[in-house]
């Protein structure tokens, strides 16, 4: 009897061992290895705006649809920005005929200016006997006209050099413009919350369609501060959606660097800190977002930013024996 009662102690003692050692496992792995419920599937979100205004008078998408990069996505009304680039033309002509003819007047001038200031020379060498010196004065005068004629011919051809440089430009934006009229995907995507009809008026720079970029996918795992001394970047991790699936795999990309501190706001009137009250015996473990990105989508799976997902880390040697350590100093 005494042999049965001291081996049901020693079972008892034995099963009780193994229960605090599991339950202690089990409170380190919750509490320290790098795992979080809190994850969401994030996307570059594209501002689709127009840089011309104009009436819409097209649009060539629907709601959630698949768009790839250079795809139409709508239209303005094109007629003003046809007569523009008309417009635009016709300035062009008429300023490369005015260069035309302010460089034709340049060579005139300067054909003159030759010729006034060759006999200037000549007469300026002939003796008192051949010609009297009212004669060489009148020559070097006109000689002289005739260069400031040329000057101002000259600078005239700049100017209208200048003016059919700056035609041209017009001309240039004016076609330009006329092009984005119509408005093309930025990128390979979906279009979403469409929200753009004929007959709206788009205003240039204001967004007025959002495109969800379909190869910009990653996951933002939001860590307690307790586990991130587990997390490395490079570390592979295991996303798994709430709405099911195949699991996806990536690794880590970036740690943030700072997050608001909601309890230390400056106030408006006197810049100081303003704190909010807490209990002392109660601290929640902050949340610092981790980058993870996704090394392969699975087919059939399909990610929208904002989804919850969960994030495991799969820890290296050397951060499992910290996290054992950590968990018998404690």
């Amino acid at each position: 009897m005494k042999t049965q009662s001291l081996l049901r102690a020693l079972v008892t003692v034995t099963l009780l061992l193994v229960a605090i050692v599991l339950v202690r496992l089990l409170w380190l792995d919750y509490m320290y290895a790098p795992w979080t419920r809190d994850g969401r599937v994030r996307a570059n979100v594209v501002q689709v705006a127009t840089d011309v205004s104009g009436l819409v008078s097209e649009v060539r998408v629907k709601d959630n649809q698949r768009v790839r990069q250079g795809d139409i996505l709508f239209v303005l009304d094109p007629a003003r920005f046809r007569y523009a680039v008309a417009q635009a033309d016709a300035d062009l002509e008429r300023a490369r005929a005015q260069m035309a003819q302010a460089r034709a007047r340049v060579a005139g001038s300067e054909t003159d200016f030759a010729m006034k200031r060759a006999q200037a020379a000549r007469r300026a060498n002939l003796g008192g006997d051949v010609i009297s010196d009212e004669s060489r004065a009148d020559a070097a005068s006109l000689a002289r006209q005739s260069q400031s004629a040329y000057a101002a011919d000259v600078a005239a051809y700049s100017a209208a050099e200048a003016m059919y440089k700056a035609a041209v430009v017009a001309q240039q934006t004016a076609a330009l413009n006329l092009a984005r009229s119509e408005v093309r995907a930025p990128a390979n995507g979906f279009i979403t919350n469409l929200n753009l009809y004929p007959g709206d008026f788009a205003t240039a720079g204001v967004a007025r369609m959002a495109l969800i970029d379909s190869h910009s996918f990653w996951v933002y795992a939001y860590f307690e501060e307790t586990k991130l001394p587990n997390v490395q970047v490079g570390d592979q991790a295991v996303v798994r959606l709430l709405s099911g699936g195949e699991e996806i795999h990536g690794h880590v990309d970036s740690l943030a660097s700072g997050i608001a501190d909601r309890d230390n706001p400056t106030s408006n009137g006197d810049l100081l800190a303003d704190v909010n009250p807490i209990f002392t015996w109660v601290r929640l473990a902050q949340r610092v977002p981790v980058r993870v990105h996704l090394d392969r989508i699975p087919a059939g799976i399909k990610l929208a930013t904002g989804m919850t997902c969960t994030v495991t880390l799969k820890p290296r040697a050397g951060q499992s024996a910290a996290v054992e350590s950590k968990g018998a100093a404690s």
